[in-house]
């Protein structure tokens, strides 16, 4: 099973301002060609598994159309989640650690799973369970917000497997993970 995390940050690696939002990305987005995804349709066509924090989730409910189509999402939460009705049939509640959600996946026969947002990556990165990261650095400095990396207790080492510059100012690199 793959294991990927496919995010963007400001240049200064935040993924969020310290309130959660994302108004610098809104703006940043509004420069982006028309038609132009960054690789992110193929990628998210590729996945089977969804996993994400209930943050990002709620994040994502705010955006009005659910982008996920019917891809499997599970949603991280130590506390009891109701859905909206609008919220599709696919999505479903976990409260398990990151090691064991894994295990469940891999054994459901999870071929290739995302993992968003900011706690729930860094919970995977420290079980040494992500295989590669595909950072878009978006370039704004914001100083303080939300950081994609937190302490770590090791060096994770990273292969670039590629890098991409784009008219729009975006950077995006892709890295396999070497865990030492």
């Amino acid at each position: 099973m793959k294991v990927s995390v496919y995010i963007a940050t400001s240049l200064d690696g935040f993924i969020a301002r310290r309130d959660g939002s994302l108004d610098w990305l809104e703006d940043a987005n509004a420069k982006v060609p028309e038609g132009e995804d960054f690789g992110f349709q193929a990628f998210i066509e590729s996945v089977d598994v969804l996993v994400m924090g209930r943050k990002t989730f709620e994040q994502v409910l705010s955006f009005g159309n659910w982008m996920y189509g019917s891809t499997r999402v599970v949603v991280l939460s130590r506390r009891p989640l109701a859905f909206s009705p609008a919220v599709p049939d696919s999505v479903v509640h976990s409260s398990e650690k990151p090691r064991a959600l894994y295990e469940r996946l891999r054994n459901d026969g999870a071929k290739h799973v995302y993992i968003d947002g900011g706690l729930t990556i860094q919970g995977f990165l420290a079980e040494s369970l992500v295989d590669e990261i595909t950072v878009t650095q978006i370039p704004v400095l914001l100083g303080g917000g939300k950081p994609l990396f937190g302490r770590l207790e090791k060096d994770i080492g990273l292969d670039l497997i590629e890098s991409r510059s784009y008219r729009c100012g975006f950077v995006q690199s892709k890295y396999a993970i070497r865990y030492g």
